[in-house]
This record gives C-alpha cells, sequence and structure tokens, in this order.
C-alpha cells in the first residue's frame, strides 16, 4: 500500500512539456507512455511537478496496478539487488520514499511468486504436465525484462481440461488445495462449462488457479487451448527455463482479457503498449485468428486506447484494423471516458452485458452470447439448489430464475 504524502497547490491541473494542462490521471498516462526509465531524463525538467496533487497519482497508481512501472519511470531503478535509485530532481522526497517503498514491496511479493512459480513448474514437469505459465511473473518478464515491474496476486496455468485432474493432484503433492471443494459430479460440470480453479496455499488463498479455458463458457469466444500450447515458445524466468504464449497468443490472449474487463485499468492497456513493440509479431495471423473467433472488434478498440491514451506507435497493420471498422474509434472514445473517471462495473449487471455485446462486431457471436449467458450456469447456481448428477439439467432452470430476480430488483 501507498503511503500517504502532501497534497500540494492546484491539484488538478499541471503543465506538460507542450504547455497544456493535463491531470493527474492524463499525467500517469504520459508517463505510461514513455520508455522504461527514460521519463527522469528526458521530461522530468519539463514537468510543474510540485503543481500535481501527489496523493491522487499515487492512488490512481495503486488502483490501475502500475505503481511499479511508475517507480521505474520516477525515480529510476536498478537491478533488483539494489532497488530505486536516487529520485529525479524536481520530485518531492516523501513522493520519491512512497514510491521507493512500494516498488521494494512489490519487489519482495513478486521474488516470492517467481520462486514459487519455479518450484510448482518444475513439479508439473516431473509429473509430465503441460502447463504453460501466462500473466504474473511470466507476463511481466517477457514485457518489461523484470517481474518486480508489474503488480499480480497470483499464478495462472493454462493447461488442457483433460489434464486438470492430475494438475489438482500435482499441487496437493506441494501443499496446494483447492479454494473450494466440490463433489466429482460437480466438478465434471465445471469442467465442461467452466474455465479455471482456483488453490490456496500455505502462505495465503488464491494463490494458483489453473485454467482450461481463457473465458467462461458463456462468452462464445472458443480459444483453442490445444493450439494455444502446442504453439508456446519458452522463457527464462528467475533463472527458471520453462513455456510461455507465442508472442501472437499473447497479443491476442492481452486484448481478449482486458476487453472482458471493458478496459478498466491502465496495466491491461500497458500491457498491450508493450506488447505491440515486438517487432516480430506476424499480425496477418494475429488478425485472422481474431476475425475467426470474433473478436477483431476488440483487438481494435485494444489498440486505440493504446495509442490515444498511452501514446503507443502501433505498427501498420494495428492501425488498419482501427480503420476497418467505424465503432472502433466511437467505442474507444466512450472507454477512454469510463477509464478516466474511474468507472466499475458489476459483472452482472445489464450495463455490463450490453457493452460486451457492443464489442462483438458478429451478429451470431452476439446471439451466442445471450444464449449462452441465460443457459449456462455457474457456481452460484450450484451454491444456491444441489442437485443429484442426473437433475444437473435443471441447473439452467435455476439460472433462468436467477436472472429474471436480478432484472427485476
Amino acid at each position: 500500500m501507498i503511503t500517504n504524502v502532501r497534497a500540494t497547490r492546484n491539484p488538478a491541473r499541471v503543465d506538460d512539456h507542450q504547455g497544456r494542462g493535463v491531470n493527474e490521471f492524463e499525467f500517469l498516462c504520459a508517463l505510461l507512455g514513455s520508455g522504461r526509465g527514460e521519463w527522469s531524463a528526458d521530461r522530468a525538467s519539463a514537468i510543474d511537478t510540485p503543481a500535481l496533487d501527489w496523493n491522487g497519482v499515487l492512488r490512481l497508481a495503486e488502483f490501475h496496478g502500475v505503481l511499479p512501472l511508475v517507480a521505474c519511470n520516477l525515480i529510476g531503478t536498478d537491478d533488483v539487488q539494489r532497488g530505486p535509485i536516487e529520485s529525479a530532481a524536481g520530485l518531492p522526497q516523501e513522493v520519491g520514499r512512497s514510491l521507493r517503498s512500494a516498488y521494494e514491496s512489490n519487489l519482495r511479493r513478486s521474488l516470492w511468486f517467481t520462486t514459487e512459480l519455479a518450484r510448482i513448474m518444475q513439479h508439473f514437469e516431473r509429473d509430465h504436465l503441460r502447463a504453460v505459465p501466462f500473466k504474473g511473473p511470466a507476463l511481466a518478464q517477457s514485457l518489461y525484462g523484470d517481474p518486480a515491474l508489474r503488480s499480480f496476486s497470483d499464478l495462472d496455468f493454462l493447461i488442457s481440461s483433460g489434464d486438470f485432474m492430475r494438475a489438482k493432484q500435482s499441487l496437493a503433492e506441494i501443499g496446494y488445495r483447492p479454494t473450494a471443494e466440490y463433489s466429482a459430479a460437480v466438478e465434471r460440470l465445471f469442467l465442461k462449462i467452466g474455465y479455471e480453479r482456483s488453490f490456496d496455499g500455505i502462505a495465503g488463498k488464491n494463490l494458483v488457479e489453473l485454467q482450461w479455458a481463457l473465458l467462461p463458457h458463456f462468452y462464445g469466444i472458443e480459444l483453442d487451448v490445444a493450439g494455444l500450447l502446442a504453439r508456446a515458445g519458452r522463457i527464462v524466468v528467475g533463472g527458471c527455463e520453462m513455456p510461455c504464449l507465442s508472442s501472437e497468443d499473447s497479443l491476442l490472449v492481452l486484448c481478449v482479457h482486458a476487453g472482458k474487463h471493458l478496459w478498466m485499468r491502465l496495466i491491461w492497456l500497458s500491457d498491450v503498449a508493450d506488447t505491440l513493440r515486438n517487432p516480430h509479431i506476424d499480425y496477418a495471423l494475429v488478425f485472422s485468428r481474431a476475425q475467426a473467433l470474433g473478436v477483431a472488434r476488440i483487438l481494435g478498440v485494444s489498440f486505440w486506447l493504446a495509442k490515444n491514451l498511452l501514446h503507443a506507435q502501433l505498427p501498420q497493420p494495428a492501425e488498419e484494423m482501427i480503420a476497418a471498422d467505424p465503432l472502433v474509434p466511437v467505442l474507444g472514445k466512450e472507454f477512454a471516458e469510463r477509464l478516466a473517471r474511474g468507472a466499475t462495473y458489476d459483472f452482472e449487471s445489464t450495463e455490463y452485458f450490453r457493452l460486451i455485446l457492443k464489442l462483438r462486431e458478429r451478429h451470431r457471436d452476439r446471439w451466442k452470447y445471450i444464449w449462452r449467458l441465460v443457459w449456462t450456469p455457474g457456481e452460484g447456481e450450484v451454491e444456491a439448489v444441489r442437485l443429484p448428477e442426473p437433475l444437473f439439467p435443471l441447473y439452467r432452470i435455476v439460472r433462468i430464475g436467477r436472472l429474471m430476480r436480478k432484472l427485476l430488483l
């Protein structure tokens, strides 16, 4: 958590290097849009930093999950053994101390997760389990070159549904237990209609997630997990070599994940922007897969937001994808405005469902989403009514009843 720092004069506005007033959110976007560690040298002297509401900047950075990146750009980071170096000129000392504390706290956490990731992957490999870590330390290493530059609270592993039981047993051997226990019948049901299970360890709850799909079934986005696993590359994280998503698959997954959450946090845009800096991505392949999945608009909005909020330099194919759909800039502006004012969503609200429908470019995908949303039961239905396995189809009726009750409230 950040420590409180003294508010300064004129908290809402600050002049940037072009003489234009920017608020704390815009300042944060500009900071993230610069290269790692380049802000202090290139721009700090041209910013009227005393005019910033630093409490607001740090709160926003924490909310958006970008405090480590903010620390990197405002006070710089040396290697992880020495931690942050001295603050840039013009940065209030209390702000530098707060950023240093936040960075070092995240560093300790990331070191623990990185060590645990290596331990789990080595155990999986001994059990001949094919699992690909994504997000967490693996993503931070591939995008930012250092797990300490991204905050995360768990470890995510992509597996095939057929390997779930073996992976569950493998985790049990090293001290992880499911956060929620279900009967074998319910577990079989969730493997068909769900997409993930969380696990608790000795260090806390919800530390590990096994995912056999990238999204819940009702979204109707059928990402081929077998293909993702087969195309996986290799990466070294914390001195341990392990699989990672290919660059093309990672870009697609990051955009879909950000779209699922309606781009509520800047860290997801930062991930997309940094992925776009990779000069080796085969964009024809990415766009072909996106069009087949019906998520081209989600990619387009992700690119638009990365360009217009974080000032990312887009490759020409990404610019063409934005231009191909006239609704992309319209939706981009809507989500940019929501992001700037810190909008949050109830993910079971009609507003959320309406926005997700607007993000699907094909009519058939919208109808599939509505159909599955209505008919696909989840944990809430199973917990509300306990049925024997032969009566599991009745969970659809329970689902409709619960949806109707929410709509009427």
